[in-house]
């Protein structure tokens, strides 16, 4: 069995450690603890391991948040996993920071790299894990928050959000979605 974990955000580090980029940073963390490390290839930084018989693919897409449906669709064609084995790691304002949700399908609630996975791979129906940035922005400047750095109290919180991430990434790879959501969601 073969899974493909998609960690959105921005190259460059300039976005380096933004609540947009919480997809990167768990996947490195990820990485971190399985001693595996990301190489650039086509369209992604990429990087494996194995877990209990899995092979476990982590990209993080180089396209740019916007264009992340274009990295995701070449790696599923590529490494030839279907749509109900990939599992994407995103931000999301609608959710206070830190909480989790994992969820089998939905919509993409104005997240553009969720609108252009949509587009490029054919719909809604991909699974995601979505880490709570919360909302703590004025009408219309959304995207500076989510642009901009963690905080430093939210920086020291975030290593645990991200190790109980890592374990929802686990779990859906190994007990399946469902079982995962029913333990872990928030």
């Amino acid at each position: 069995m073969k899974y493909l974990i998609v960690g959105l955000g921005n190259i460059g580090p300039e976005y380096e450690l933004t609540r947009h980029n919480i997809g990167f940073l768990t996947l490195d963390r990820l990485a971190d603890q399985k001693d595996c490390k990301f190489e650039i290839d086509r369209l992604a930084a990429h990087a494996d391991f194995k877990f209990k018989g899995r092979a476990i693919h982590l990209i993080k897409p180089t396209t740019y948040m916007n264009l992340s449906g274009k990295a995701m669709k070449y790696w599923m064609q590529e490494l030839k996993i279907p749509k109900e084995n990939v599992l994407v790691v995103v931000d999301d304002i609608a959710i206070p920071f830190g909480k989790l949700r994992m969820r089998p399908k939905g919509s993409s609630a104005g997240h553009n790299g969720l609108k252009n996975i949509e587009e490029l791979t054919g719909g809604q129906n991909y699974a995601r894990l979505k880490f709570g940035v919360g909302d703590d922005f004025p009408k219309g400047r959304q995207v500076d928050y989510v642009l901009s750095n963690f905080t430093k109290t939210e920086f020291e919180e975030l290593p645990f959000s991200m190790d109980k991430a890592i374990d929802m990434i686990l779990g859906f790879c190994s007990i399946g979605i469902s079982r995962t959501m029913t333990q872990y969601n928030d």
